[in-house]
C-alpha cells in the first residue's frame, strides 16, 4: 500500500469521524435514536412476563441479543446504502473520483462513520435494558467480548451488501425502499422479536440463508446461560456454522463491493449529477 492510498485513508477516516459528530448534533438523528430505544423497549416491557418455552428465562432477555444483533445489519446496510445514494445525488462522489485514491477515502470515510453510528443504537437499548429487565448477561468477560467481536463481523457482512444496494439504485428513496423492506421481512422471520422455534420449518430454513438470524443466534449464545440452548433450532448454538455462514456473507461482499462501486463510479459524469438535480427540483412542490 503506498502512501497516497495511506492518506487517503487517513482522510476518509477523518471525514468519517466528522460526519458521526455532525450527527449526533442532528435533531433527526438524535430523535431517530430515541424513537428507536423507546419503540423496542416498550415492545419488551409489555412482555416482560413471557415465559420462553423450555427455559427459565423471560421474552426480553432472549429477545434482546437477537435485538441487537438485527440492529447491526439492518443500520449498517441501510444506512450505507442511504448515504452512498445521497452523494452520489448532490456530486459529492464525483468530486471524490477527481482526486487521487479518492474512492478509496470515500468508501473508508463512509465504513468508519457507519460504524460508529452502530454504538449509540445499541448504547441506548443496551443501558436502560440492564436496569429494566434480568437476565441479560450471564457469561461475564467472556460474553462480552464475543459479542464485540460478533458485531464487528455483523459490519462487516452489513456494509458491503449497502454499499453494493447503494451503488445500484436510483436515488435514496430507492435506497431507503429497497433497503428497508426487505431486511425488515428477513428480520421479521428470523427470529428477532420471538424464538425462531415457533415459525413453520420452511420458514427457518429461509431465515437461515441469510445473516441475520446467524448473528442474532451467536449473540444469544454470547448473552444467554447454556440451557437457554433448548429454545434454539437443534438445540444448538452452532458456533461454528455461525462462524462459517457470517464469514461467507462477509466474503462474498468484500469481493462485490468494490467491483459494484468501481463500475458505477466509472458512470458518474457531471451531466448525470446535473440531470438528477433537476429530477429532484421537480418534486419539490
Amino acid at each position: 500500500m503506498n502512501s497516497n492510498t495511506l492518506y487517503a485513508i487517513r482522510l476518509g477516516v477523518g471525514r468519517g469521524w466528522l460526519e458521526f459528530l455532525r450527527g449526533l448534533r442532528a435533531p433527526q438523528d438524535i430523535g431517530f435514536y430515541f424513537v428507536l430505544s423507546v419503540g423496542l423497549l416498550t415492545y419488551l416491557l409489555f412482555n416482560r412476563n413471557e415465559p420462553v418455552e423450555g427455559t427459565s428465562l423471560f421474552l426480553p432477555a432472549v429477545a434482546m441479543p437477537s435485538i441487537l444483533g438485527g440492529l447491526v445489519i439492518f443500520g449498517g446496510a441501510v444506512s450505507t446504502a442511504y448515504a452512498l445514494a445521497v452523494e452520489r445525488e448532490d456530486g459529492t462522489l464525483l468530486r471524490f473520483r477527481a482526486i487521487p485514491h479518492g474512492t478509496v477515502g470515500f468508501l473508508t470515510g463512509h465504513v468508519v462513520r457507519t460504524s460508529l453510528e452502530a454504538v449509540p443504537t445499541l448504547a441506548v437499548l443496551i443501558i436502560p435494558g440492564m436496569f429494566l429487565f434480568d437476565g441479560l448477561m450471564f457469561n461475564g468477560a467472556t460474553g462480552w467480548l464475543s459479542v464485540l467481536l460478533l458485531l464487528a463481523l455483523g459490519l462487516v457482512v452489513a456494509i458491503p451488501f449497502g454499499t453494493i444496494l447503494g451503488a445500484l439504485v436510483r436515488g435514496p428513496q430507492q435506497a431507503g425502499t429497497w433497503g428497508l423492506l426487505p431486511i425488515l421481512a428477513v428480520v421479521g422471520i428470523s427470529g428477532i422479536l420471538y424464538p425462531i422455534a415457533a415459525l413453520p420449518e420452511w420458514v427457518q430454513f429461509i431465515a437461515q440463508l441469510f445473516p441475520v438470524y446467524w448473528l442474532g443466534l451467536g449473540m444469544r449464545a454470547a448473552f444467554l446461560p447454556d440451557g437457554a440452548v433448548v429454545a434454539e433450532i437443534g438445540e444448538s448454538w452452532r458456533h461454528l456454522e455461525t462462524l462459517g455462514v457470517l464469514g461467507v456473507w462477509a466474503v462474498l461482499g468484500l469481493l462485490l463491493a468494490p467491483v459494484v462501486l468501481r463500475r458505477m463510479a466509472r458512470r458518474e459524469s457531471g451531466a448525470r449529477v446535473q440531470a438528477r438535480r433537476e429530477r429532484v427540483l421537480q418534486r419539490v412542490p
